[in-house]
């Protein structure tokens, strides 16, 4: 290889180290500045924060409804970055877990630490959607993914062989994503429901709901793969 090729290469990589490093300082400056001012917080505040031009947040990252979407996955996954749904801690041990009850523990309670802090953003998106058509796509996309998500994580809890035999997987999947959502916590927090008492009530409602376990399925060898919200 010519000297010549290595500095390309070399240069190649040194710009690729720069965009990612730029990508991450402006990520870490939506979350804080989202988690603490909100949507209605500028961009040009988190490109200042980030210590880059408007521009450049655009560039790196995406405008606006992209920006909340990567904040929403980094609360989600606790990381510094987006992550797949798959790969976040709660959800590994979701899929570790024996039981369908022990499943739904373990995801009421994640729920009742990640709500307070992605729960007003995603209101705040899709509040934003009644003006703003990006926002709206972006909200709506959300809520599919979600749904698509609960799917699968009803079908690992049918592997338990625990679930009521009159609901299919995609009525599980439904009760699950309409009491997760926002809007539910968001409900009763205004009557004054710490996310503790609701992480306690979505463990109890969900298994007494959902599972039947005096009369139990044939149990099914193996999980499949599950991935939530």
């Amino acid at each position: 290889m010519t000297p010549q090729v290595n500095r390309r290469s070399y240069k190649s990589l040194t710009r690729a180290a720069q965009a990612e490093a730029t990508r991450a300082a402006v990520l870490h400056a939506a979350r804080e500045l989202f988690t603490s001012e909100g949507y209605g917080c500028p961009i040009a505040r988190i490109a200042e924060r980030a210590g880059v031009a408007v521009d450049t947040v655009y560039a790196s990252v995406g405008r606006k409804p992209v920006l909340v979407l990567a904040v929403i996955d980094m609360v989600l996954g606790d990381t510094d970055r987006p992550i797949p749904a798959e790969e976040r801690e709660y959800v590994q041990r979701i899929r570790a877990a024996t039981g369908a009850e022990a499943k739904l523990g373990i995801y009421a309670r994640a729920l009742a630490g990640l709500l307070p802090e992605v729960g007003p953003l995603q209101e705040a998106l899709r509040e934003a959607g009644r003006s703003d058509p990006g926002c709206a796509e972006a909200w709506e996309g959300l809520q599919e993914r979600r749904a698509g998500n609960m799917l699968l994580f009803a079908r690992d809890l049918r592997a338990t062989g625990e679930l009521r035999r009159d609901l299919d997987d995609q009525q599980v999947a439904d009760i699950v994503w309409s009491t997760n959502s926002a809007e539910y916590f968001s409900l009763l927090t205004r009557r004054g429901w710490t996310p503790q008492r609701i992480g306690e009530h979505l463990a109890d409602m969900w298994t007494r709901t959902l599972t039947d376990p005096a009369d139990p399925e044939p149990r099914s060898h193996g999980h499949r793969p599950d991935a939530t919200s």
